[in-house]
């Protein structure tokens, strides 16, 4: 760790002696620090180098975030690699519960995110939704663009895995079938945080709400509000304040499934056969739906 630490006052011309740093949590994929100085305070974030290109595309997800300035989200101080480590540098935040005004405040910061109009579907590059590769190639057809990059490929990578039987017959009869969710709603696009269960949401010290790890693309805002349904939620202030700013689409209670399975199929891939029951019921569910 000292060697990259001199590597990174090397690269941002910053003072680092006289450093104090602190293993924190980083999650299921990545290792992280705190490293806190007599004039700052930084959250680093470390994997293997070959991993690199993963965290410049969160980088420049975090700058959009920036640019438009709705949700707070981390200062990027600098990325790159190092020796055996990939690393990604942000200014740290003191982070807390978000709940009550924080939450509502949230809410509306979220929709007022999701309010800014976008001109096509996917991302200016490829990223990862974890550490599994998330293609975003531009798009104008939302239906094919869910159906080719993102379900499309999960199967794809779970049949690689070896989840096969089932999985891949009910999944392609699935795929052939997604536009019946979409008779009655053309969905606009919108900057999407991309991996917004509760874990990836905090409130700083003043009580402002603060997202961070994004997996960005522009696509269908109601997989943003999916994914927080997906993993205990953020609590009632928060989906009021949302929808009195900018209220859901009746079909959303349906194709908020559609739009799980995605993180259903990702989390099968990265860790596991736990997640392979759940998966083919909401693929089962989503067939019966469709009739």
């Amino acid at each position: 760790m000292q060697a990259l630490i001199r590597h990174l006052e090397q690269q941002t011309g910053q003072s680092l002696s006289n450093h104090r740093l602190t293993s924190v949590g980083g999650g299921d994929i990545n290792s992280a620090y705190r490293l806190q100085t007599a004039d700052l305070v930084w959250f680093i974030k470390l994997n293997r180098a070959e991993l690199a290109d993963m965290f410049a595309a969160e980088a420049a997800g975090l700058q959009e975030l920036v640019k438009i300035g709705a949700v707070r989200v981390p200062e990027v101080v600098g990325w790159g690699q190092f020796q055996q480590h990939a690393y990604l540098v942000l200014n740290y935040i003191e982070l807390g519960a978000l709940r009550g005004d924080s939450a509502r405040m949230f809410g509306r910061q979220l929709a007022r995110l999701h309010r800014q109009p976008q001109d096509w579907f996917g991302w200016q590059r490829d990223n990862t939704i974890g550490s599994t590769p998330q293609h975003n190639n531009r798009s104008d057809d939302w239906v094919e663009f869910w159906r080719q990059q993102r379900l499309g490929k999960q199967l794809q990578f779970a049949a690689a895995n070896g989840y096969t039987g089932a999985l891949q017959k009910q999944g392609e009869k699935l795929l052939k079938k997604i536009g019946g969710f979409f008779t009655d709603y053309q969905p606009q696009p919108a900057l999407l945080h991309g991996d917004l269960w509760g874990g990836n949401a905090a409130a700083d010290s003043q009580g402002q709400p603060v997202m961070f790890d994004p997996a960005c693309y522009y696509g269908d805002r109601e997989t943003d509000i999916a994914m927080t349904e997906l993993f205990g939620g953020f609590g009632r202030d928060f989906y009021d304040a949302y929808h009195a700013e900018y209220p859901l689409d009746a079909g959303y209670k349906t194709r908020k499934t559609l739009y799980n399975l995605y993180h259903i199929l990702n989390h099968l891939n990265l860790f596991g056969t736990g997640y392979l029951g759940q998966a083919n019921t909401m693929i089962e569910r989503l067939l019966a739906e469709l009739g």
